[in-house]
């Protein structure tokens, strides 16, 4: 019962909120045409901007969790449409900043120590504060300079309160509005809460920055803050700090002399190689995270939204990308059946049709009106009529795309990122997609299925021992067919496992060369 009463009072505030702002979507009337009506009678008319912008609005009004969930349909365009999906990317982080008092004792509780014996200053008023964590500068007692993300007090709690409501919303919703299970608001529901928790502890982030600076060791042209892991615990993380301008400060780096042509090439190289080559990029380089330093390179901070993509997949990412761009829809419709991501029922000749309709208009276009994240967006879209399951992995990559698209086009509009990235694919696709590394695939898969035998002749002799306990007993004919099958295949066996042998030798001699 309290659970009750407890989530209708903060629904009423909700809805309340989301009235002031005219903030449901249009779209919901046809799941909901008794809820529109009422709506349409007591939401405010005459509200300025789309309505994933009032929607984005009113969220912000809604507090910490909320912003989180605007975050997180930002990058469900299946589920919320790729014009709110892009509404709610702009959606801002931002909060006023609860005191420094707080945040110290925040660190000298998580750290155990007095706040004087880690730091030799601790600036009280933040630099930034968002809507879970606000970054202090200080400067440790060794003379490093380092920047201090603290949690919000109470953040935690105010955020299973309203994941317990969103819970509550999701299956009550299923119950009531039978249309919205398609869109599986429990499974949302239940992703964010999980992604949401481990944003919340600093420790997760710490190591996300940690890979990333690891995967970049050498690189000087894209800079990862160093973690102080001495000075970091669940709620509070120290890293190196950053000096230098937001990459949207053009004026001020045309002032510092820096060329915006070898800064947007350094961020394309940058973005590419974490996507391609590592499968691990940050998903969140919108230009308040994202810093020119010294020397025109570039530098990343807030490393709470990460993503990860599979060999599979960027295998998958490369070939349908090249396929569009070079007009092989037929290409671009086998690898999605080759995935597995459209189902096999279903016709190619016809999917390959509907990515011709996302395709063609790219053809004798400019590079710098072609937008990689777009083109994702609307292959999304339309492969939902062909059963394709949504993949989490490539819906935020999709957003992260339209990201930096958009730094690139502060940066230089004339300009395309993915051109300047271009030598890089070219290398990749030779490295990963040429007849030498078919042939590598091809030993990877020899050697999984060795190592696989003695299981199946593990499994095959405990099948043998069932059948015998049972006390199974086979038609003499019965027995000879089968004795005969066996042989053969035995045989086909022999002719397969020396087959392997012989080319795991010749992939040696010619490793052996290079």
């Amino acid at each position: 019962m309290f659970r009750l009463i407890r989530n209708l009072l903060r629904l009423l505030v909700i809805a309340r909120t989301l009235a002031r702002h005219n903030a449901v979507p249009e779209a919901f009337s046809d799941i909901a045409p008794g809820f529109a009506f009422l709506w349409r009678i007591v939401a405010k008319k005459h509200v300025h901007g789309r309505e994933g912008q009032r929607l984005a609005a009113a969220l912000a009004e809604l507090g910490p969790t909320f912003i989180k969930l605007g975050q997180m349909l930002s990058t469900r365009s299946d589920v919320v449409g790729e014009r709110m999906a892009t509404d709610l990317a702009e959606l801002q982080d931002k909060l006023p900043p609860f005191p420094g008092k707080q945040a110290r004792a925040i660190v000298e509780a998580e750290l155990e120590q007095p706040i004087a014996a880690l730091f030799a200053s601790f600036d009280e008023v933040p630099v930034a504060a968002a809507s879970i964590a606000q970054v202090h500068f200080a400067v440790t007692t060794q003379g490093e300079p380092v920047a201090v993300k603290v949690l919000r007090p109470g953040i935690e709690r105010a955020f299973e309160r309203d994941i317990d409501l969103f819970f509550w919303l999701a299956e009550w919703a299923q119950r009531v509005l039978p249309k919205l299970k398609r869109l599986k608001p429990v499974e949302v529901v239940d992703t964010f809460a999980r992604t949401s928790r481990l944003e919340m502890d600093l420790r997760m982030e710490a190591a996300a920055a940690s890979e990333l600076r690891d995967n970049f060791t050498g690189d000087q042209t894209f800079l990862i803050p160093k973690v102080n892991w001495d000075r970091t615990a669940q709620r509070v993380l120290t890293l190196q700090r950053i000096v230098g301008f937001k990459v949207d400060e053009v004026e001020k780096i045309i002032a510092a002399g820096y060329d915006r042509d070898e800064i947007l090439a350094k961020a394309s190289a940058s973005f590419f190689n974490q996507v391609f080559r590592d499968g691990f990029f940050h998903a969140d380089l919108h230009p308040g995270n994202l810093f020119v330093i010294e020397d025109g390179n570039i530098a990343a901070v807030d490393f709470g939204i990460m993503g990860r993509l599979d060999r599979a997949t960027r295998t998958y990412l490369a070939d349908m990308l090249i396929g569009f761009l070079t007009g092989d829809y037929r290409r671009v419709a086998l690898v999605h059946f080759q995935a597995g991501y459209v189902p096999a029922h279903q016709s190619i000749e016809l999917f390959t049709q509907a990515c011709r309709s996302i395709g063609e208009p790219l053809q004798d276009k400019p590079l710098n009106e072609i937008s990689v994240g777009r083109l994702l967006a609307q292959l999304f879209a339309v492969t939902e009529q062909f059963e394709m399951e949504t993949q989490p992995q490539l819906l935020l990559l999709q957003k992260s795309m339209l990201t930096a698209e958009g730094v690139g086009r502060i940066l230089n509009p004339a300009v395309n990122m993915w051109e300047l990235a271009r030598p890089l694919i070219e290398e990749w696709m030779r490295e990963n997609r040429g007849p030498e590394a078919q042939i590598l695939d091809a030993g990877e898969a020899a050697v999984r299925t060795i190592r696989r035998l003695p299981m199946l002749v593990r499994d095959a002799e405990r099948v043998a021992a069932q059948i015998a306990d049972a006390g199974l007993r086979l038609h003499p004919t019965t027995t000879r067919h089968l004795l005969d099958s066996w042989n053969r295949r035995r045989a086909s066996d022999r002719v397969a496992l020396w087959a392997i042998v012989a080319l795991l030798a010749f992939l040696a001699v010619e490793l052996a060369r290079l």
